[in-house]
């Protein structure tokens, strides 16, 4: 089974369809008279078709044949077929030559033509019926033989030499195979040759692509590439998963090769790929990527001509979400941060120019109550995505009581002004430490989930939770802290051999944390899917792969409040599906704001306990696995 690439039609250039070998004398004007010679071998095909059925009609007696009818058939169907040929752009060069766009169309031309002849012939009789009818197949094969040859000696001129090019495996059979594969051998200055392929299906194990045979599965990689002299691996699946990806590297470093990929279809203006494409393994095609179903509607509904504030702004999370906010044309778009120089970037990213001379960007912070009722009174936002706060474990550790300042009393002043004044739509950007806490961090996002469940139970508006766990290429990310190391020359550290985090896209998180807000449940938290959880350990050994120098990974030990393992749904919760099939929704019991509005301790311990007891759980002292 032989599957070939069709490039869509479009006007082709002489310089497009030549092989790039020099040209013999002659050979340009064959070019450039292209489609002034395939008219002729149109015309040519219908004579010699015509005269050998009507030979076979008369087992060859010639003196039994109708001459000047078969002239006449011919002279009819021959400028029928050009005719016809130009109305459907055969001979102007409308479709690539050999294309399927131009098989289509030869197919149209020939039936309209021999159509035509029947019609005229069963009157005047100027050939049997029967002559027609058969000369039909023998001319399209004859047409149709032409242009495919001329297309394979176009595509054998186009073939890299493969003189100083990558030998390439690729793995994936499917249509980003079929693509890349193509490109690689429509490119004579292509960098890459493939030379075999990899699929673990095994109905294509018989496959070829332009030549290119399947060789085998995963399990066959190392040999496979050692038989071929292989120098690079490319995983030719856009919609790859992160532990795919993870293992088909894993394999591909030990077998010697550089390992590379095509970018995920949510990252390309089109769906064409080709060898400008072809990239190293990033960081996110390692942790996992994926395209997220949006309800496009949905969202706009509650954000296009609505009134909208972000907090946080300016941090990673924060300004994704005013970028994509964005988007739905929403009638002003508050951004506030206490970081000017976050609004500058934000302002930069969005509008392409950052002079900082709109009221909609306010530089507040949330703990100054009265600032943020003047910022309501001003804007009255109707949507208010709740970004800002302390998000770095350790730090909150240190000054718990700076982590309730923002992450709990800046939360709960929010709420009760949203409430104030109306807000239809308030989304609370929680964690994944939330889950059980162990840490004043986590303590105190759960706190604000609770805060944001109870004013739910009076708010005219949706107030939800939306919570997720690491976001990758955020500030402060741990990807950002190993790439750093690397460049200093080591060491990497890591906290524990075995510990694990989720990951997930800056982008896919806030697509779906606004998807949220259209879907989301009264009072309760929506809780991301993150994929499976990736070994921290792992990315680092990855990242020390590509880096150009050895580099020693050091383990420091859990830092104290920090969990081996996170989770996304507590030990008391019970996630359920919602509108979506990327978020689930547990339930979050209420927590008056009463309850923590003297809540303050310079002592994490004590702090973390008091917590906990507000939310009438017994007290945690250690890490939890």
């Amino acid at each position: 089974m032989e599957r070939e690439h069709a490039t869509p039609g479009g006007d082709d250039q002489a310089a497009d369809e030549a092989p790039s070998v020099a040209p013999r004398r002659g050979y340009e004007a064959l070019i450039e008279y292209r489609f002034a010679w395939l008219a002729g071998w149109d015309s040519l095909s219908w004579a010699m078709a015509m005269w050998l059925a009507i030979w076979v009609r008369y087992d060859f007696n010639v003196g039994r044949i109708d001459t000047a009818g078969v002239w006449l058939a011919i002279a009819l169907t021959v400028s029928i077929q050009v005719v016809v040929g130009l109305w459907q752009g055969l001979y102007l060069g409308r479709w690539r030559l050999g294309s399927f766009e131009e098989i289509e169309a030869l197919l149209k031309t020939v039936l309209l033509a021999a159509g035509a002849l029947l019609l005229v012939d069963i009157p005047t009789r100027w050939v049997p019926i029967s002559v027609p009818v058969a000369a039909v197949f023998i001319a399209l094969v004859a047409m149709a033989a032409v242009r495919y040859g001329w297309r394979v000696l176009i595509d054998r001129g186009r073939r890299p030499s493969g003189i100083g090019a990558s030998r390439v495996l690729v793995f994936g059979a499917g249509e980003g195979a079929d693509q890349v594969i193509t490109a690689m051998l429509r490119d004579p200055s292509s960098p890459y040759l493939p030379v075999g392929i990899l699929d673990d299906d095994p109905r294509k194990s018989q496959l070829r692509i332009r030549s290119v045979r399947v060789r085998g599965t995963k399990v066959d990689l190392a040999t496979v590439a050692a038989d071929l002299r292989a120098d690079v691996l490319l995983i030719a699946i856009p919609s790859a998963s992160g532990p795919l990806i993870r293992e088909l590297a894993a394999l591909g470093t030990a077998a010697g090769l550089r390992v590379m990929a095509v970018p995920a279809m949510n990252s390309r203006f089109d769906d064409n790929i080709g060898v400008e494409d072809i990239r190293p393994l990033t960081t996110t095609d390692l942790l996992g990527r994926r395209e997220i179903d949006t309800d496009i509607g949905g969202i706009a509904k509650y954000l296009t001509g609505r009134r909208v504030l972000v907090t946080g702004a300016g941090g990673s999370i924060g300004s994704e979400l005013c970028r994509q906010v964005h988007r739905f044309g929403p009638s002003a778009l508050v951004m506030l941060d206490r970081d000017e120089s976050g609004l500058h970037a934000v302002q930069m990213s969005i509008d392409g120019r950052a002079l900082l001379d709109s009221r909609h960007l306010v530089v507040a912070d949330i703990r100054d109550a009265a600032r943020m009722a003047e910022v309501f009174q001003e804007h009255r936002p109707e949507v208010v995505f709740h970004a800002a706060a302390l998000k770095h474990l350790p730090l909150c550790e240190m000054h718990p009581s700076e982590a309730v300042k923002t992450n709990v009393w800046g939360t709960s002043t929010l709420l009760d002004l949203a409430m104030r004044h109306d807000v239809d739509t308030f989304v609370n950007i929680s964690t994944d430490k939330a889950c059980d806490p162990t840490s004043v961090l986590g303590a105190t996002k759960r706190v604000a989930e609770r805060l944001t469940a109870a004013a739910a139970e009076t708010a005219r508006g949706d107030y939800i939770s939306v919570r997720f766990g690491n976001v990758l290429g955020s500030r402060g990310s741990v990807l950002g802290a190993f790439r750093a190391q690397i460049a200093m020359g080591g060491p990497i550290t890591v906290t524990d051999p075995e510990v694990t985090r989720y990951f997930m896209t800056v982008e896919e998180a806030v697509q779906l944390v606004i998807q949220a807000g259209a879907i989301g449940e009264q009072g309760g938290a929506m809780v991301l899917d993150m994929g499976e959880p990736v070994r921290i350990v792992d990315v680092a050994q990855r990242l020390i792969a590509e880096a150009d120098r050895r580099i020693e990974i050091v383990y420091t030990g859990l830092r104290p409040g920090e969990k081996l393992h996170e989770v996304l749904e507590g030990i008391q919760e019970h996630p359920r599906p919602s509108a979506h099939p990327l978020i689930a929704v547990v339930k979050v019991p209420p927590l008056a704001a009463t309850a923590v509005v003297g809540l303050t301790s310079s002592s994490p311990e004590v702090l973390l306990a008091d917590l906990l007891r507000n939310m009438d759980q017994p007290p945690v002292t250690a890490p939890q696995d």
